[in-house]
């Protein structure tokens, strides 16, 4: 015999309601490499002709407060779409400024660039 009273169970269960199990899957960050090297490559970039670092974000599309901090030292990591487009806007190989970091978050940072 089925039971024709509503329910919660019933409400949540029925084929008309869809649930999205699936999650977006999260970007790879990337670590610099040293806040010395992003400012020789802003010296150079690949045209030859120096950037600011107000000039790089606006031509990377990124906040000026990133390039800041980045060129300070206290940010160290962004995503992978910040780190291709500072690559980009520099000139340069993504992988000549950026160390892809593992997914449970460590990085291999050579020694001379963790000072």
């Amino acid at each position: 015999m089925e039971c024709s009273l509503p329910t919660p169970f019933n409400e949540v269960n029925t084929p008309s309601r869809e649930v999205n199990v699936s999650t977006p899957e999260t970007p790879t960050m990337y670590a610099l490499v040293s806040a010395e090297r992003l400012k020789v490559l802003m010296e150079r970039t690949g045209t030859g002709e120096p950037i600011t670092s107000r000039g790089l974000a606006e031509v990377a599309g990124i906040a000026h407060g990133t390039v800041g901090a980045l060129m300070a030292g206290t940010q160290r990591i962004v995503p992978e779409t910040k780190a291709r487009s500072i690559a980009a806007a520099l000139g340069v190989d993504l992988l000549v400024l950026w160390i892809p970091m593992e997914r449970a978050g460590r990085a291999f940072i050579p020694r001379e660039a963790a000072a």
